[in-house]
């Protein structure tokens, strides 16, 4: 396998061969090889030098400790036999560099294999979500089956369903009616009875409880109970029990009844349990997948996590708002999509240039530290000194942005020429001043274009994923979270009332998370100076500045409620229902603001 060749690339090593020709003197060459033939400079070409020819330097070069190829330094044409002092030092350096690049590159090429074999177990799993009749929950189930016994065709004065904790024998109590709560129904688990009924898996009824030898006045108030488990794939994933504290018996129709709606009940909830441990995986996988594409720089490691918490925080603000949403309300669904949305909104990242994407300065280091060898060369002839002028620039090169008395400096570095050879050559390059003019960050106008390539490179990987329908608008969001309410935005340049209020609510999250953490190109700020950030951008017409508002008087609460979600102790439930304290229903229809 052509490991070198896969994995080295020009761009690469060029400054590293260039520096290295440096150090040897004029005439050397640096190549490296693999098997018998030359890899880079590929205008190289052709085999290796043989080993007849003792001035050439060889090394290994090794990936995980196996030789892969070699690095060669060969000598100038017609020159004596003996090498410089330096030289085998200087090939022990590169033979370190090189090998070093190619472990990075093959960590990074890992990583994207890593992350494609994610994305499409993603896929696969998506596939497998819909084949599903219906969309359930547990507690739907529950609640459903717990109505049938309201209307008291059957003489139960309570009631409360146990469901099975995955991977446990223990049954937890999920819901309950009548006088369950008040009589502490929920310790029938406790009882003898409800373990043996539970390992028979067949309903029963038992009218006195005092004389069944198996109960121990687990319930005093309790004198009669019909057990029915809930049965799946012959697995017992939950327990109904039935009460009764006065005189009214059950008999062996309340029994067949139970019995029949029990059996349906029971695989209904297996549907239900099995679809909620698919959707836990594969909310596990996105959650993988976005820490994948954030492991690609360590300075956004966590980002979409983050951005995704915030998100359903900032909108349950907003579901429960009555000053700027009165008319909005979010159901669980949109919730759920709002989380994936958060989570998958930088996947496109994994088409952006590593070295773009994690850019910290204008030029690169070894970049600069040319033009320091030009200015110190310039010194040598002149005598003028150059070392301030030198820290200036790396100064300009490592800030977010420039001054007028910048400007002013670059523009008289770049007067000065050195001549040598007969050649003039400038101090500063024309593409050299043009990035270090950049106004505003690090990135150049080719590569900003790039990085705004990330949402459209989103929708593209996410489009192949068949989203279930209550999702529909999952890929419109991821697009458009970096749209503008003034069209300043990309991709698209959208304005107003075309961007999704979902979209907006990522856009504040992730302004705000990228504002208070560090990042390669500058230091974390304060809360305050982020939501002050923020609203001088919905001042000037880009965002959202009903949500802004509202995102700085409650930040306390959604950032309280973020860190809950983050430390796991947020319920199944993402939403409340303001007026009444419940969970809203699953209405899939939402009411959102153009």
């Amino acid at each position: 396998m052509a490991i070198l060749a896969r994995l080295l690339r020009k761009q690469n090593l060029d400054a590293l061969f260039l520096r290295t020709v440096r150090l040897l003197g004029p005439g050397w060459r640096v190549c490296v090889a693999e098997e018998d033939r030359i890899v880079l400079p590929a205008g190289e070409g052709g085999l290796c030098p043989g080993p007849a020819d003792s001035r050439v330097l060889a090394a290994p070069v090794r990936l995980d400790k196996i030789p892969v190829g070699r690095v060669m330094l060969l000598p100038p044409a017609g020159g004596g036999r003996d090498l410089p002092d330096h030289a085998q030092d200087v090939l022990d350096l590169v033979c370190t560099a090189v090998e070093e690049i190619l472990t990075r590159e093959n960590i990074r090429r890992i990583l994207a294999s890593e992350t494609l074999q994610k994305y499409r177990e993603l896929s696969l799993l998506h596939r497998a979500t819909l084949s599903f009749n219906q969309s359930l929950r547990p507690r739907d189930v529950a609640a459903a089956l717990l109505a049938e016994f309201r209307s008291g065709d059957i003489p139960a004065e309570g009631g409360v369903i146990f469901l099975r904790k995955a991977g446990t024998t223990e049954h937890v109590p999920q819901l309950s009616f009548g006088l369950a709560k008040k009589c502490g129904l929920e310790r029938v688990a406790q009882s003898t009875l409800f373990w043996d009924v539970l390992k028979s898996g067949k309903p029963e009824i038992i009218n006195d409880l005092s004389s069944d030898k198996r109960w121990h006045g687990e319930v005093p108030a309790l004198t009669a109970m019909l057990i029915a488990p809930l049965v799946s794939s012959n697995q017992c994933v939950g327990v109904l029990a039935l009460g009764a504290c006065g005189p009214p018996r059950f008999d062996a129709n309340h029994l067949q009844y139970v019995g029949t709606i029990a059996s349906v009940a029971g695989i209904a909830m297996g549907n239900a349990l099995n679809f909620e441990s698919v959707q836990l995986l594969i909310k596990s996988l996105m959650q993988a997948l976005a820490t994948a594409i954030d492991a690609r720089d360590p300075f956004t490691a966590g980002h979409s996590q983050r951005v995704a918490r915030l998100a359903v925080a900032l909108s349950k603000a907003v579901h429960e708002d009555r000053t700027y949403f009165p008319a909005v309300r979010f159901t669980e669904n949109d919730m759920q999509e709002i989380l994936y949305a958060g989570l998958l909104h930088d996947v496109g990242k994994i088409g952006i240039r590593e070295q773009v994407l994690t850019k910290s300065t204008r030029l690169p280091r070894e970049h600069l530290d040319i033009i320091g060898q030009r200015l110190a060369l310039w010194s040598e002839v002149t005598g003028n000194p150059w070392a301030e002028d030198f820290e200036a620039l790396a100064r300009i090169n490592a800030s977010d942005g420039i001054t007028r008395d910048d400007t002013a400096l670059i523009g008289r570095i770049a007067k000065n020429e050195i001549t040598a050879g007969g050649r003039v050559l400038p101090m500063l390059t024309d593409e050299e001043i043009q990035v270090l003019l950049i106004p505003r960050g690090n990135l150049t106008a080719e590569e900003r274009r790039e990085i705004e390539r990330h949402p459209a490179e989103s929708y593209r990987i996410l489009q192949h994923i068949p989203f279930p329908e209550n999702m529909r608008r999952l890929l419109t969001i991821i697009f458009q979270h970096h749209e503008r309410l003034d069209g300043s935005g990309y991709p698209s340049g959208l304005r107003g009332g075309d961007i999704l209020l979902q979209s907006r609510i990522i856009a504040i999250v992730d302004i705000y998370d990228a504002i208070t953490m560090e990042r390669h190109y500058k230091p974390a700020l304060s809360r305050d100076r982020a939501l002050a950030i923020l609203a001088q951008e919905a001042a000037a017409g880009r965002i959202d500045a009903d949500l802004a508002r509202l995102f700085s008087e409650k930040n306390d609460e959604i950032e309280e409620d973020a860190m809950r979600m983050a430390l796991g102790t947020e319920g199944e439930e993402y939403l409340t229902d303001p007026s009444t304290g419940e969970s809203p229903g699953r209405d899939d229809t939402t009411s959102t603001r153009a």
